[in-house]
């Protein structure tokens, strides 16, 4: 059971890159199945009234703080996180591993011409036969079952889905049983990273925890309510239950006191 922390009643656990991939390596030489989320601000801001979201954060198996802010956070309530462990770079690390392992990546979601282009990158960087298959994230419903069945068909060790929540969640929860695949992870944009549509911030940059403003600089259009009202919520619940949390420990010490 990994050690975790809670942060506005989200789940986190205390992980790092390295640790997370040890457990996911065990899993999938054990067959076992495991399902992995990553949550920043916007995804905690969110769980707080989508109990679909929150529901499906809470049943993963590994839950890793993807956003700076949300490790920086976790010092801040003195449940210090070791360190950030993005779902991009734990995807590109699990790729490698695949491919040194033998194992097979099917990659479900984005558009064709997204997905396609991973797959052509990948296969490109450590050879076909780490493809189990793909297949675009734009499906209808009647189609779930068919996809399902023909992911289940592949052999696949890994799943990496990049489709939007809810529908990812209700996806996974429906079709779990059929899907038999031992390890599961939703990657949000990452598929556009790798296709390079969607340049990533420079390094220095992620350090100092301001990715955030890098990519709303890139899609201010479509990521400012994002990032500028879902930050200022985040800051706001953490500083209450930070206030909170004195608060208790003013009426512990009281208590004790007395």
């Amino acid at each position: 059971m990994n050690d975790r922390i809670s942060i506005c009643n989200i789940p986190v656990d205390v992980l790092t890159m390295q640790s997370t991939l040890d457990k996911i390596e065990m899993a999938l030489t054990e067959r076992r199945f495991l399902q992995h989320v990553v949550v920043n601000a916007a995804k905690i801001v969110y769980a707080q009234k989508d109990t679909v979201l929150k529901q499906s954060i809470i049943t993963c198996d590994i839950i890793n703080a993807d956003g700076q802010s949300v490790v920086w956070a976790s010092k801040l309530l003195n449940k210090p996180l070791p360190e950030r462990v993005t779902g991009i770079d734990l995807m590109q690390n699990l790729v490698a591993m695949a491919a040194d392992k033998k194992r097979k990546i099917y990659f479900l979601g984005a558009k064709e011409e997204v997905v396609k282009k991973v797959v052509e990158k990948y296969s490109k960087l450590y050879g076909e036969h780490i493809i189990g298959g793909y297949h675009h994230g734009f499906f209808k419903k009647e189609e779930e079952q068919k996809i399902a069945e023909r992911i289940a068909a592949s052999g696949s060790d890994i799943l990496f889905v990049a489709i939007s929540s809810p529908k990812k969640e209700i996806f996974l929860n429906k079709y779990r049983d059929i899907l038999s695949t031992p390890f599961i992870m939703g990657v949000g944009g990452s598929f556009d990273v790798v296709a390079e549509l969607v340049q990533r911030a420079p390094l220095w940059i992620q350090k100092m925890g301001f990715e955030w403003l890098f990519r709303l600089w890139q899609e201010p259009g479509r990521m400012w309510k994002r990032y500028l009202l879902t930050n200022t919520l985040f800051i706001y619940l953490i500083w209450k239950e930070k206030i909170l949390q004195i608060l208790k420990n003013k009426n512990l010490t009281r208590s004790s006191l007395n």
